[in-house]
């Protein structure tokens, strides 16, 4: 365990014993996270966002989580300042609005057609049936997946969207508020099991993303010499996988607060 670790897990009241330079130190400390986060982040978006921009975000969030931390909880600091990054990060991709109405309309479409196909079929739609559906190419059809794939970056209301440690910590943040409303308690665990649901319907491979992406925490190009197939592959793929899970929980949901955690 670090120095700065330790400070953290002996604070009684963190946020009027922190001083300025341990603030620094943390900062310094936690730079490679920023970076590693933000660089997953971006692999997803395109090419016109800058990195630099979004590493700033991630920084303020991680003075944010060295704000609010509390050590008497059973959350790591880490864990926490891992969601405080990546929010902060989708909150400000989010506020800037950056996604263009074609881009959202043709994810949309995308979701129609897998909605329409698998209603008609009883079963996900494969490529081919999708590329009849859209009445486009393959090659056209995996470009529009390519643009669509900015779009459900920034669900993070989905508990699908959260990686192992998120859901981690949301669970231990939102304890007491969850189980001091039943009707809350119900609508989390149908949740949970409707999204478990999902993620089993969907093709193998498709899942393997999925958990090697949010489990496993591998990049898309970890992910691609796995399945060795190509980087820009795997995106289509965890794009696929996640507007599909929309889809899915759209339907069994009336709002995105029934969703929510």
């Amino acid at each position: 365990m670090s120095s700065i670790s330790k400070k953290l897990k002996n604070l009684k009241d963190y946020r009027c014993t922190i001083d300025p330079q341990t603030k620094d130190e943390i900062i310094v400390e936690y730079a490679p996270l920023i970076k590693y986060i933000a660089q997953k982040i971006a692999s997803r978006l395109p090419s016109n966002i800058e990195l630099d921009d979004l590493i700033s975000c991630g920084v303020i969030g991680l003075m944010d989580a060295i704000d609010k931390y509390d050590p008497t909880r059973d959350n790591k600091f880490k864990t926490y300042a891992e969601f405080r990054i990546r929010g902060a990060i989708l909150d400000e991709l989010r506020a800037q609005d950056w996604v263009p109405r074609s881009v959202r309309e043709k994810a949309k479409l995308i979701e129609k057609a897998f909605q329409k196909l698998e209603r008609e079929l009883g079963r996900p739609a494969n490529d081919d049936e999708m590329c009849a559906e859209l009445k486009v190419n393959q090659d056209e059809f995996y470009e529009l997946l390519d643009q669509a794939k900015s779009v459900s970056l920034l669900n993070i209301e989905d508990y699908a969207s959260f990686s192992r440690g998120d859901k981690k910590l949301m669970m231990g943040v939102l304890d007491n508020k969850k189980y001091s409303n039943p009707f809350s308690t119900v609508n989390f665990e149908r949740s949970k099991t409707k999204i478990r649901e999902g993620i089993k319907a969907l093709p193998e491979k498709q899942r393997l993303v999925l958990s090697l992406y949010y489990y496993e925490d591998l990049n898309l190009k970890e992910i691609g010499q796995v399945l060795n197939v190509t980087e820009s592959r795997v995106s289509q793929l965890h794009t696929q996988a996640v507007l599909k899970l929309r889809m899915k929980l759209r339907n069994e949901f009336d709002s995105v607060e029934d969703i929510n955690m």
